[in-house]
């Protein structure tokens, strides 16, 4: 059985939570997601705050969990 490829979508961040989890909102559907950190992105400790533009990956089994894997400029 083949693995499921990630779903890529872009966002800002609306929120923050405790423990490294973030409430995102999604440029093309304005949908709400809670994600937390990649571990890439918590190893180099790059910091996200609120109204970041962010990328965020999910899976297509769980739509309202993502994971940030990039903070754009």
């Amino acid at each position: 059985m083949a693995k499921e490829e990630a779903l890529k979508f872009e966002g800002k961040v609306i929120n923050i939570l405790p423990g490294d989890k973030f409430v995102i909102q999604l440029d093309e559907t304005d949908h709400i997601v809670n994600c937390a950190l990649s571990g890439k992105m918590r190893k180099n400790s790059i910091k996200v705050i609120l109204y970041d533009k962010v990328s965020i990956e999910m899976t297509p089994y769980d739509l309202t969990m993502g994971r940030i894997t990039f903070r754009h400029k």
